[in-house]
C-alpha cells in the first residue's frame, strides 16, 4: 500500500512515500513559479532517493495552496456570473455587494436576479421563472462569460430549483460552467452566494491546475490515480477538484494537522506549523481539525462553507528581519529562501538565519551570521516567541493545560515553553507533516440539512446514510467509513418540528485500503 504524498507550499514542494503506517521516505524541494516544475522536481527526488519503481505506487495525494492565493493575490480568475433565484425577495443587497473593489473588477461577470426560491420552511415561494434564466444564459454567452454561480434562496433545503436552473442555462450556454450553492454552502444566502461564486471564478485555474498534476505524474512515469486535499483533512478525486477548488483553500494547513496527528498518535491537541512564509495554529479534535463554524473571510469576502478554524499570521523560516530596525516580516523571501537567506550564501537576514545564530538550528554555513549581535538575535527571537504564544492563545477553547505538537520546516522556532500548554512536541519528520498528512489521507461525505417531523434517533440516522452515499461517491470503500463528527440543532423559530443535522463520515480510498482506520499508527 504504497502511497505518495505532494503538499505545495508558498516555499517548499515536500513529498513523502508511506507504506501502510511507517514513512518510507521524505524529500524537499523548492516551490517553482509554475507549481508543476516543483511537484514534479519532488516526485523524481523521492523516487530516486527510496530507488522504486513508479508502477509501486498506489495512489498519489497532493495538497495545494494554488486556488486560494489566486483569490488572494487577484489573478487567474474567470468572470463568473451571479444567478440568485430569489424574486420577489432578496433584492435589498445585489451579489458582490460587499466584495473588496479590486477583486470583484476581476470576477465580476454580471449579476441576473429572477423568479424562484423557498420560504425558511421549504414550501415554494414563487414559480420559478424560466424564461427569464434562459434569457440569463443567452446574456451570459454574448457576453463571453463561460462561469456561472447559481444560489437560490433556501436551497440547501431542497436543491431542485438551482439543478433545474443549471439545465436552462446549459441549454442556452453548452459551454457554461455552473457552480450550484447546494453543494458548497450553508444556511446565508450572501455567504453562500459569495463562495459559490469564488468557486466559479476558479474554474479555468482548477481544470489547468489540475492537468499540470496529471501531467507531473505522467511524466515521472506514475499511473497510480490522484487525489487532492480538502479543507477537512480528508481527499477528493481530480474531477471533484475541478468541480469544486474551494474545498482545498485550507488543504496545506489541514494537511499537516492530520500529519502531525499521524506521527505522534495524538488526536486531541494544539497544532503549530510554521512553513518558510506563515504560521497556522489550529486544533485537533478526534484527529482531525476543528471546523469553523461562524463566517471565515478569504481575500476579504465572508464565506460560510466547509473549512478549519485557523489562524494565521505572517512568521516563519524565509521573513525578513530588518537588521537596522529590528522590524520582522511581514514581508517573506518564500521560495527562494535557499537563495536568499544569509546561510545560504544570500544577502537578506531573514529567521532562519537568526534561528541559526540563536543555536536553535544547523544549516547553511553559521559562519556566515557570527557576525549578527547577541541583541539583534535575542529581541528578534523574543518577538517572534511573544507574536507565537499570543496567537497560540487566541485558539485556545480552554485554560487547562494542553499538548503542542509543532511541525512544519519553521519549527524551530517554536519556543520551549508556552503559557497554557502543557507539552510542547516536535513529532519524528515533523519538517515533512504537511505532505504526510496528505499521503495517509481518507475520503469524507458531510450532509448539513434540516429535516422536520422527525425524532433525533431517526434524523440522524438519516443524515449519517446520507453521509455515507455521498462519501462512497466520492471514493471512499464503505466497509470502512465512520462518523467523526455529528450535530443537530433545534431550529424553534421553524414550523414542523424542524432541526438542521450536520453528519461527516470518513473511510479509507476505496482502492487502496483493505479495511481498517490508517490515521493513527497507535492503533
Amino acid at each position: 500500500m504504497s502511497r505518495i504524498g505532494i503538499d505545495v507550499g508558498g516555499t517548499n514542494t515536500d513529498a513523502v512515500m508511506l507504506d501502510g503506517a511507517a514513512v518510507l521516505g521524505a524529500v524537499k524541494t523548492p516551490t517553482t513559479e509554475d507549481v508543476t516544475g516543483g511537484v514534479q522536481a519532488a516526485l523524481q527526488a523521492l523516487l530516486a532517493e527510496l530507488d522504486v519503481s513508479a508502477s509501486s505506487i498506489e495512489a498519489v495525494m497532493i495538497g495545494t495552496t494554488h486556488f486560494v492565493n489566486a483569490v488572494l493575490q487577484r489573478r487567474d480568475l474567470n468572470r463568473a456570473a451571479a444567478l440568485r433565484i430569489c424574486l420577489p425577495s432578496g433584492l435589498s443587497l445585489r451579489p458582490m455587494v460587499d466584495w473588496p473593489e479590486d477583486l470583484a473588477a476581476c470576477a465580476d461577470g454580471g449579476a441576473y436576479l429572477v423568479a424562484g426560491g423557498h420560504e425558511y420552511d421549504g414550501r415554494p415561494l414563487v414559480p420559478l421563472d424560466e424564461q427569464a434564466i434562459a434569457e440569463a444564459g443567452r446574456r451570459m454567452r454574448a457576453d463571453g462569460v463561460d462561469a456561472a454561480a447559481v444560489t437560490s434562496v433556501f436551497s440547501p433545503l431542497t436543491a431542485g430549483l438551482e439543478e433545474r436552473a443549471a439545465n436552462i442555462l446549459r441549454g442556452e450556454h453548452p459551454d457554461l460552467r455552473v457552480t450550484l450553492s447546494s453543494r458548497l454552502g450553508r444556511i446565508g444566502l450572501l455567504e453562500r452566494e459569495n463562495v459559490t461564486l469564488l468557486n466559479a471564478s476558479l474554474a479555468d485555474l482548477a481544470a489547468q491546475t489540475v492537468s499540470s498534476f496529471e501531467r507531473a505524474l505522467a511524466e515521472s512515469g506514475i499511473t497510480a490515480p490522484l487525489y487532492i486535499t480538502q479543507n477537512d483533512g480528508t481527499v477528493a478525486a481530480v474531477d471533484i477538484a475541478r468541480r469544486e477548488p474551494v474545498f482545498s483553500f485550507a488543504s496545506g494547513p489541514t494537511n499537516s494537522m492530520r500529519g502531525a496527528a499521524f506521527l505522534s498518535g495524538i488526536d486531541d491537541a494544539m497544532v503549530l506549523d510554521i512553513g518558510g512564509t506563515t504560521s497556522d495554529i489550529g486544533c485537533l479534535v478526534a484527529g482531525f481539525p476543528r471546523e469553523a463554524n461562524n463566517v471565515v473571510e478569504i481575500g476579504g469576502v465572508r464565506t460560510l462553507f466547509r473549512m478549519p478554524d485557523l489562524l494565521s499570521i505572517g512568521i516563519g523560516g524565509g521573513t525578513i528581519v530588518d537588521p537596522s530596525t529590528l522590524e520582522v516580516g511581514p514581508r517573506s523571501v518564500g521560495h527562494r529562501l535557499r537563495k536568499e537567506a544569509l546561510v545560504f550564501g544570500g544577502e537578506t537576514l531573514t529567521l532562519t538565519d537568526v534561528a541559526v545564530a540563536a543555536g536553535r538550528a544547523d544549516i547553511g554555513d553559521r559562519d556566515r551570521v557570527r557576525d549578527l549581535s547577541a541583541a539583534t538575535v535575542r529581541d528578534a527571537m523574543s518577538w517572534v516567541e511573544r507574536r507565537l504564544c499570543e496567537a497560540v492563545d487566541r485558539m485556545k477553547t480552554s485554560a487547562a493545560g494542553e499538548p503542542l505538537l509543532a511541525v512544519g520546516g519553521g519549527s524551530i522556532l517554536t519556543p520551549e515553553t508556552m503559557a497554557g500548554i502543557s507539552d510542547i512536541r516536535h513529532v519524528p519528520h515533523h519538517g515533512v507533516a504537511n505532505a504526510v498528512g496528505a499521503a495517509m489521507a481518507q475520503v469524507s461525505g458531510e450532509v448539513d440539512h434540516v429535516f422536520r417531523d422527525m425524532d433525533r434517533d431517526e434524523l440522524l440516522q438519516q443524515a449519517e446514510e446520507m453521509a455515507r452515499a455521498r462519501a462512497v461517491a466520492a471514493g471512499a470503500d464503505a466497509e470502512t467509513l465512520k462518523v467523526v463528527d455529528a450535530e443537530d440543532l433545534p431550529l424553534a423559530y421553524l414550523p414542523g418540528n424542524a432541526v438542521r443535522a450536520r453528519v461527516r463520515v470518513v473511510g479509507d480510498i476505496a482502492h487502496v485500503g483493505e479495511g481498517g482506520d490508517v490515521g493513527d499508527p497507535t492503533r
